[in-house]
């Protein structure tokens, strides 16, 4: 395949370009028992731009996709980059309606979706007044609304027929990915990326953190549809020539060490409640001997949790922070450099900075608001002029994470801005109470809000996942024991799992209404 001359498209970066440079004969996806190597994929593809071309697709025109991880859905998502299009991966945990605010909001043209899926697809089509085109990635056709043309994936590739396969020429500030995120402000927003943006993460983490090879496999417990999902399994991995694994079902323990078993992967990347997952599972102590690093990311990694994974799998995971607006991670420890506790340093390519409230930088050891500056921040909000000007600053990205550095430019998380609480007056961080308690060898999960006592001051309550017969006053004098007298917390309540989001992280408002809604004897 022929590359443009000139300009940059992401599409052209990640996949055609190895075949033009001699490495087409290398594997770039494995799905269960299915390769592709680098040419072949490539092959789909071009495929695939033509077939989207084929249906009247327009430069920037958005194709929104709701299935499973899939060789379709990695290769449609290529494919829209290739074609000029706007890729928009949205979560497949969404309800009909959630899922019908966000096609119309973008505007989409065309939806791919999984057979699965095709009864919430059908209702939130109702919703889209611009879709045209509505395909199954497999051989059945799915119920559309009157005017949406309905095709199956073979359908969608011969409607390519005699359109060009080339690559559009687009450049670095063409859209590329649109990531649909509710951020710090609430509704669900589409954070908008450049083809460059996409580059700009692999030459940052994934080259000089990753430190990504050809000979690297790469398998992400987080999906396409994240932001970190598909930088773990597409751009980094196709940006080096090496190979991704792609696991369509939900990765449960379960799956993950059968992934690892088939597949070898050299990478893993999870978020801390799937690595929890992990050590509570009854898995073999060499699960994981193929990988020479893990990954973390979506919240803070407790030290304790890090610690005892790598004990017990003998893989170091270095923790980091990043966001669906920056779209990959910016802060991060490192090979050779793993602080236990801590997000590490700024990656290579971006300036972070820590302000107080009136916007100035705060000195080392006080906690102040993360900012964050790289080529990677996205243009901003579509149709959100308002939230986009409470998070992107000029340069700047205000993440909403409350962080502390240390002297030496370490940096540690104190939690969402809104989490931190006080305690007799003094500020107290929950991730950090929550480091404490899961120290101990029978807790499991932990979360700590603050609940209002009797006189509506705020105190420290902790929600626990616990193993075997410890009690709410062992953990409570356990906190006293490690941590200042104030930072304890003042109720422990066992519950069998905590609220989480779709990438894992703990949902504390929904623990702050339970615990204000449970009655005193409950």
């Amino acid at each position: 395949m022929t590359l443009p001359g000139t300009g940059f498209n992401a599409g052209t970066w990640l996949v055609h370009r190895h075949v033009h440079e001699g490495r087409g004969d290398r594997v770039a996806v494995r799905s269960g028992d299915a390769k592709l190597t680098y040419a072949e994929l490539s092959d789909l593809v071009g495929t695939l731009t033509a077939a989207l071309r084929g249906l009247g697709l327009r430069r920037d025109e958005r194709v929104l996709f709701v299935t499973d991880d899939d060789v379709p859905m990695f290769a449609g998502i290529l494919a829209a980059f290739c074609g000029g299009f706007v890729a928009v991966p949205v979560s497949t945990m969404l309800g009909a309606k959630e899922l019908g605010t966000i096609i119309a909001d973008s505007g989409a043209s065309a939806v791919v979706a999984g057979a699965d899926y095709g009864p919430q697809v059908e209702q939130a089509l109702t919703m889209a007044p611009d879709v045209r085109h509505l395909v199954c990635d497999g051989d059945t056709t799915l119920p559309a609304p009157a005017g949406i043309t309905s095709l199956t994936w073979t359908q969608l590739i011969e409607a390519g027929a005699g359109e060009p396969r080339e690559p559009s020429a687009t450049g670095d500030d063409s859209w590329a990915l649109w990531l649909y995120t509710s951020g710090t402000t609430g509704a669900p927003k589409g954070a908008m990326h450049r083809h460059a943006n996409i580059r700009h993460v692999c030459e940052t983490y994934g080259d000089q953190v990753l430190g990504i090879t050809p000979d690297d496999v790469c398998f992400s417990a987080a999906k396409l549809f994240f932001a970190y999902g598909i930088g773990n399994s597409m751009f980094f991995p196709l940006s080096a020539g090496a190979a991704t694994v792609l696991e369509p079902r939900r990765t449960a323990p379960a799956v993950a060490a059968e992934r690892a078993r088939a597949d070898r992967p050299t990478l893993f990347f999870g978020v801390p409640t799937f690595f929890a997952a992990l050590l509570a599972a009854d898995l073999p102590p060499d699960t994981f001997s193929s990988v020479r690093l893990g990954t973390s990311a979506g919240e803070a990694l407790p030290a304790p949790l890090q610690e005892r994974f790598t004990r017990r799998f003998g893989v170091e995971i270095i923790d980091g922070i990043g966001s669906t607006e920056a779209l990959h991670i910016f802060l991060s420890n490192r090979p050779g450099d793993i602080r236990p506790g801590t997000t590490g340093r700024p990656v290579p390519g971006y300036d972070v900075e820590l302000r107080d409230a009136d916007g100035s930088p705060v000195p080392d050891g006080q906690p102040g608001s993360l900012h964050v500056k790289g080529e990677s921040i996205a243009l901003g909000y579509w149709r959100r002029t308002d939230a986009s000007r409470l998070v992107f600053a000029g340069e700047w990205l205000n993440t909403g994470d409350t962080y502390v550095r240390s002297p030496d430019g370490y940096y540690t998380c104190l939690g969402r801005s809104n989490d931190l609480l006080k305690a007799g007056g003094i500020w107290v961080s929950p991730v950090e109470v929550e480091s404490r308690l899961l120290e101990h060898p029978q807790v499991e999960e932990a979360a700590v809000v603050g609940l209002a006592d009797e006189h509506g001051l705020d105190k420290p309550v902790a929600c626990v996942v616990a193993a075997g017969g410890v009690t709410a006053d062992e953990l409570v004098q356990w906190c006293r024991d490690g941590l200042a007298a104030f930072k304890r917390p003042r109720q422990v309540i066992f519950l069998d799992r905590l609220p989480k989001t779709a990438t894992g992280k703990i949902q504390r408002f929904r623990i702050r209404q339970f615990l204000a809604e449970r009655t005193p004897d409950e």
